[in-house]
């Protein structure tokens, strides 16, 4: 790359080299801060260090390339000339931040440096320039502390020791209660500190410093946090961080200045009221890291959580004033609610960042609707507005209000939702207990970013400190994990047995119950009640159907699971699985009977137990689908999950069979198979026993026969499983018809019908033009299509596909979102394949990955009719469907 690159971008002082549609090369903060300054607002100057940058740094063994470091001494000049200071002059220090910046928000992910360019030398002309000595060792010693962590590898707690050990052997409790000669001591103890770990002194250099910052944020791009934050939420690495150094402004310069971060509007309720927190004479990080319960920022907001400190409201009414001005310009440019970070020094205001908030999937609704009826926004703006996935925390119950309860304490209501579990202290341990099956609620003192795994892997969240602004209710927040933060008497025992609160221990491993809502902690498990959708909810879905192209089905066997489809707006099922029906205990003695029988005779005898059984069941269905399609797999049993294991099991099947015990358990032992997902499965039962497939395809003509003569007439889709070739499809699709035209000869009536197959195997994707010749309609099988592809054993990948993952090797579990380069293009082939014979064949996909965002954006592209998914997904497929829809729109 040549030294030409363009790699730094100013901003402030009246002019922007960047703007916010430069999100990807800036990052979002970058870009942000370039088009606030733009319109004008109070910017603090500085300058961004590019993505670009950091893909190169990365490349290049975490080495700068030529030319940079004098790209930032000429930006770092230009900060010097409109702030009217110089880096690294004593007499009058520029002192700056430097920031991470990556395109999608990662709050807390990444490392930040505050108050770089204070030394030995530039402290003592901080402290005369500003007329305030405490004030600038105070912003010393933090920067000590916040370099040796971030930079050095010095841990913060090593600092923090050496801060309560003086606090307490000098009778402070605050730290506003010491003073600058008490903040020299402590630097020097903390320089002390860093020199025996490091075996040298803390560097005075203020440009090592710079560029130790700077190393350091490109670094934590790729820390364990970073890494872990972006496999949640599927952000890919090669977009790399960019770095922001700014001009600091200072929160902490005595009572008239305050730090904050604020909202537009309410990021857990989407109510149009302010929302945020400050703290008085503190910086940036005291209020996000929970260290200090902060301040409301109005007087709404402060009666409404009974506290008595003045609001910033209140304690600073003119700047506050301007505060809302700001809001307002933002929310207007951007047409989105805002999550701001600002300072106030010494009665100035200044903006240090706005972006799109986070917000749950509740407030996302709301303000996607009321911002289309304020008319700030379209309705198809609002449909692209909310997150499809977030839709998940409105499906999941919320706390019974007639349940008994049994309050133990009440803390800030950070992030909505309800949970149960059992009391962890550690992330580690969450995360362990997890994976082995538990229910857990993580209680902590405060989160930190190196906890998101364990918080990812919580049911709730619970702290004792740290406000709704904190690094807990953020990523609890975005995750859609109830949280309560800042239960202040809440006391964690220092060896991690337990917690008291009000007199009262629970110890690890006790139920306790988090209400996200109210704030609310109960001991034991509180009874949960379904959500109601409506409202805001109903709007929004009713604007997304009328954007999508695509049909949207469920997966369902169950008069339940297809009635709780219909509720949520399923079009009809896509996937009955009929292997399913058979599990139940009455069914199941019936089906062994079935495969263990060696012979037609004594096999269709096992079938009169059950054509019955499967009649009723698809009648239950067509009635509750009323008229809407259902496509039937026909029986799809990997065999090994019916055959009798035990002694008894066998027992039973002789005994309802008249078989001999020893016969049937010989017959079993034959019918074991090594590799049972590719054995004795779907069209292959079918072929050795075509009995199998007609009592099914009797009992579902006969069903919808019963059903359209008394109701909504039912048009049956028959699904012949595991297709690989079109003589398999033939062989069976002529039985179906056989027992079709037997059924409509006894019923006297006749209906519509179809058959057609599910392409989950590569062979069958490769064929499908030949195989269209017989199928009516294709369904995409993806989690078998995916296994087959891939070569891989859904049931056993979980173990080392992580490890894929982390390696960059797979940038996503393929069996949660489509691979489009494998799996995807024999999809996408098929479809070509299918529609060249078959211009009209009906085309769907029935996997997992029907109700996955990203997958159906694919299937939205590849042209299918149709994705059906699990009863509860269905709200998100049909809101991806709408987005995925009006993105090829835009296009």
């Amino acid at each position: 790359m040549s030294t030409e690159q363009k790699w730094v971008y100013n901003f402030g002082g009246g002019t922007s080299d960047g703007d916010a549609s430069m999100k990807n090369l800036l990052g979002g903060k970058g870009a942000n801060l370039a088009e606030m300054a733009s319109l004008g607002l109070p910017v603090p100057p500085g300058f961004t260090i590019t993505t670009e940058l950091c893909t190169l740094y990365y490349e290049n063994d975490r080495s700068w390339p030529k030319g940079l470091n004098k790209m930032v001494d000429q930006a770092l000049a230009k900060i010097g000339e409109v702030v009217g200071k110089k880096f690294g002059e004593t007499a009058n220090p520029l002192l700056v931040s430097v920031r991470s910046g990556a395109r999608a928000s990662m709050p807390g992910m990444m490392d930040t440096v505050l108050n770089l360019g204070l030394n030995d030398e530039t402290v003592a002309g901080l402290a005369k320039l500003s007329g305030d000595e405490r004030f600038a060792y105070d912003s010393y010693r933090r920067f000590i502390q916040m370099y040796s962590d971030v930079v050095l590898g010095v841990s913060h707690h090593n600092f923090e020791e050496i801060l309560d050990t003086y606090k307490e052997e000098n009778d402070h409790i605050l730290d506003t209660d010491l003073k600058a000669a008490d903040w020299k001591k402590v630097i020097t103890a903390y320089k002390q500190e860093v020199e025996g770990h490091l075996g040298k002194p803390f560097p005075q250099d203020v440009r090592e410093q710079l560029r130790g910052a700077i190393d350091a944020v490109f670094g934590s791009w790729r820390n364990d946090r970073a890494n872990t934050y972006r496999r949640l939420h599927n952000i890919p690495e090669s977009w790399g961080t960019a770095v922001n150094v700014q001009a600091m402004v200072f929160g902490n310069m005595g009572e008239s200045s305050a730090t904050g971060v604020a909202f537009t509007r309410d990021p857990s309720t989407g109510e149009n009221a302010y929302y945020g927190e400050f703290l008085i004479n503190a910086q940036g990080e005291d209020v996000v890291a929970g260290i200090r319960t902060p301040q409301p920022l109005t007087i709404k907001a402060k009666k409404a959580m009974g506290e008595t400190s003045p609001s910033l409201e209140e304690a600073m009414a003119e700047t506050y004033q301007e505060l809302i001005a700001v809001f307002q310009k933002l929310e207007k440019h951007y047409r989105d609610m805002q999550d701001i970070e600002f300072t106030i020094q010494q009665g100035k205001l200044w903006m240090l960042q706005t972006r799109s908030g986070k917000r749950t999937a509740k407030a996302a609704l709301k303000i996607a609707v009321d911002m289309c009826d304020e008319g700030l926004i379209s309705e198809e703006d609002a449909v692209m507005r909310v997150e499809p996935g977030s839709l998940d925390q409105l499906l999941h119950p919320s706390l019974d209000p007639d349940a008994p309860r049994d309050q133990l304490t009440k803390g800030l209501p950070a992030s909505p939702g309800a949970a149960s579990g059992m009391v962890v202290f550690n992330s580690d341990e969450a995360e362990r207990l997890a994976q082995d099956g538990y229910k857990v609620i993580l209680v902590r003192v405060e989160t930190s970013p190196e906890d998101i795994h364990g918080m990812h892997a919580a049911k709730g969240i619970v702290t004792a400190r740290g406000g709704m602004t904190s690094h807990a209710a953020v990523v609890a927040r975005g995750m859609g994990r109830p949280c309560v933060c800042g239960a202040g008497d809440l006391r964690i025992e220092k060896d991690g047995s337990a917690f008291t609160v009000a007199g009262r221990s629970v110890a690890k491993g006790e139920q306790i119950t988090v209400d996200g809502s109210s704030g609310q902690v109960f001991f034991g498990e509180v009874k949960t009640v379904q959500p109601e959708l409506s409202g805001d909810f109903a709007k929004v879905m009713i604007w997304a159907d009328k954007c999508r192209r695509m049909g949207v089905r469920a997966n369902a066997e169950t008069p339940l699971d297809a009635q709780t489809a219909r509720d949520f707006g399923a079009e009809g099922i896509g996937l009955c699985r009929t292997e399913h029906m058979f599990f139940d205990p009455e069914r199941i003695v019936a089906v062994r009977e079935m495969i263990l029988a060696d012979s037609r005779a004594d096999r269709e005898v096992a079938l009169a137990k059950l054509l019955p059984m499967q009649r009723s069941d698809f009648k239950e269905l067509f009635e509750v689908m009323s008229g809407l399609p259902v496509t039937v797999r026909l029986l799809d049993p990997p065999l090994h999950e019916f055959l009798p294991h035990s002694d008894s099991e066998i027992e039973e099947v002789a005994k309802s069979s008249g078989i001999d015990a020893g016969k049937l358990k010989l017959r079993a032992h034959n019918l074991q198979e090594s590799n049972p997902m590719l054995g004795h499965r779907g069209c292959r039962l079918g072929v050795t026993y075509p009995e199998i497939y007609e009592m099914q395809a009797r009992a579902i003509i006969e069903a919808a026969c019963e059903v359209s003569a008394s109701g909504a007439p039912v048009t049956p889709e028959i699904m012949i499983p595991l297709v690989a070739q079109q003589k398999e499809l033939s062989f069976l699709k002529e039985r179906v018809i056989a027992v079709a035209k037997a059924v409509f000869a006894e019923k006297g009536m006749s209906l519509d019908y179809m058959i057609g197959t599910m392409i989950e195997l590569p062979r069958a994707a490769l064929t499908a033009d030949e195989i269209a010749v017989d199928a009516e309609f294709f369904s995409f099988g993806t989690n078998d299509l995916t296994q087959t592809t891939f070569g891989l054993s859904r049931d056993d990948a979980g173990t080392f596909l992580p490890d894929y993952i982390r390696q960059g090797i797979l940038e996503r579990d393929p069996f949660v979102t489509l691979d489009p380069d494998g799996v995807g293009a024999l999809v996408e082939m098929a479809v070509e394949k299918g529609r060249k014979t078959r211009p009209d064949i009906k085309l769907g996909i029935c996997g997992e990955h029907g109700g996955d965002p990203d997958s159906i954006r694919f299937v939205e592209n590849a042209g299918l009719d149709y994705v059906s998914c699990s009863p509860y997904r269905v709200p998100i497929a049909r809101l991806a469907a709408a987005q995925s829809a009006l993105a090829i729109l835009k296009k």
